[in-house]
């Protein structure tokens, strides 16, 4: 199975919320997944993790976007917050949940091969 690679450009918790969806189904299929959240995406993660469709999804029986996190971390998805991004929200690693890597998109792009599907959220 081909790993899947996917970037958040944005701070749109719908983008995050997708992605992480797709990536759960790709571990849970038993392939790698790694999700890179690009500048001002990294800001979804700043605690407590919340989107504004939360409680549309809840009452839907879907999980908030915090127990996705937890839950594509726990099939061993891997979340990338982007080093520039961490600066320009205002955060630092201690504001991340304890799991997540720090990195920047060169590093990101080393680690994705020929093989991998990569897709922009």
């Amino acid at each position: 199975m081909r790993s899947l690679r996917i970037v958040v450009t944005t701070a749109d918790a719908e983008r995050l919320r997708g992605a992480l969806v797709l990536a759960a189904a790709q571990a849970a299929l038993g392939g790698e997944a790694a999700i890179f959240l690009q500048l001002d995406a990294v800001a979804l993660l700043r605690a407590p993790i919340a989107a504004p469709q939360d409680a549309a999804h809840r009452a839907a029986g879907l999980p908030p976007l915090a127990m996705l996190v937890e839950e594509a971390l726990g099939l061993g998805v891997a979340i990338i917050a982007c080093q520039s991004g961490l600066a320009l929200s205002g955060m630092t690693t201690d504001d991340l949940p304890a799991t997540i890597e720090i990195g920047g998109p060169v590093g990101f792009l080393q680690q994705t091969d020929d093989s991998a599907r990569l897709l922009f959220a």
